[in-house]
């Protein structure tokens, strides 16, 4: 028999979290029962949505129990199967945890990769995983878009942020600005990803007033992945009918309820017919095929850019993972778990 090997939780996170919060295991290779097939990882990803189930409180899924692996989301290959359905050698994208294998039934977040060249395998747990679904979805069906809106990306050079921002202009946004966390970020937005404008928010001396500028009428949607402060800074902002996404909120993940700031700014609510919504998107599940084969195409002939950021070896995830909530990650995170 064989052996795998998984990262663990090993102590609640407090704050920004730290690698000394997990652990490697190796256990025996499990054995497919009935129904059931196997898939060997070759990637597995590092989410930032992950965070909120690290903590010993529910978020919008089940705090996660000390002792218990990772969940994530991981691509790879079938090498033992019980399942006519799912035969060996079938490549897989899955929600297979912070693993080096995972024993799967063809149910949940699960689905065979296309075949399109000039996609990396990688590519199906990034903008064609949740983080690419969560754009498509968040733009096109929670904030209504439609063509001549303004746009505004925050954390916008992240997988969701910009592929949601280069999914709006495809869509015929007339203005689409992105906001980011250095000078490099902001150089990719705009000269490879096709935002009209990007703003370094660490370094403008009043964002407030460097937003506005960009929106003489308003922000017609707001594609936020930051948190409530920066939802409160741009409700007053927002247009008529203006609509905002909340797609993910990484500047309040390491905050208790009592430090999370609170959303203030909701005269525009009235005034302006503001609607707010966030989104699970798993909730679009019947969606994720037209989605999926629609971007792969798009990554295929140039029309959506892409950035991976790739680590070695299943021990390299914590450290992954804690980078991202210290803002060095540019684009998707990715940690090679196998052969591909």
């Amino acid at each position: 028999m064989g052996e795998m090997q998984q990262i663990v939780l090993t102590q609640y996170c407090v704050g920004e979290p730290k690698p000394s919060d997990f652990k490697l295991e190796t256990l025996p290779l499990p054995e497919p029962k009935d129904g059931q097939f196997r898939v060997r990882h070759v990637w597995c990803s590092v989410d930032p949505g992950t965070r909120s189930r690290l903590s010993g409180g529910d978020s919008y899924a089940a705090a996660l129990p000390l002792g218990k692996p990772i969940d994530g989301f991981s691509v790879g290959v079938i090498d033992a199967s019980n399942n006519p359905d799912w035969p060996a050698g079938t490549k897989v994208f899955c929600a297979g945890g912070w693993k080096t294998h995972s024993l799967q039934s063809g149910k949940g977040f699960i689905g065979k990769v296309m075949d399109v060249p000039g996609v990396p395998l990688s590519a199906w747990i990034g903008v064609l995983g949740v983080p690419g679904l969560t754009a498509w979805f968040g733009t096109k069906d929670v904030a209504r878009f439609k063509a001549g809106d303004a746009v505004l990306v925050t954390s916008a050079a992240g997988p969701v942020g910009a592929t949601a921002g280069q999914l709006a202009k495809a869509w015929g946004a007339s203005t689409l600005v992105g906001i980011a966390g250095s000078d490099a970020k902001c150089d990719w937005l705009v000269n490879e990803a096709g935002f009209d404008f990007a703003i370094n928010y660490k370094t403008t001396p009043d964002l407030d007033a460097a937003i506005a500028a960009y929106f003489p009428k308003g922000v017609d949607v707001l594609f936020d992945n930051v948190g409530n402060a920066m939802v409160n800074r741009v409700l007053p902002m927002m247009a008529l009918n203006g609509r905002i996404c909340i797609s993910g909120q990484v500047a309040d993940y390491n905050l208790t309820p009592e430090q999370t700031p609170g959303i203030v700014n909701t005269k525009p609510f009235i005034t302006h017919r503001v609607n707010m919504q966030g989104l699970v998107v798993f909730d679009f599940a019947r969606g994720f095929p037209e989605a999926l084969g629609t971007m792969a195409k798009m990554i295929a002939g140039g029309q959506l850019k892409t950035q991976e950021e790739r680590f070695d070896g299943i021990a390299a995830m914590p450290e992954a993972f804690c980078g991202l909530f210290r803002g060095e990650n540019s684009g998707r995170r990715v940690v090679r778990v196998g052969a591909e």
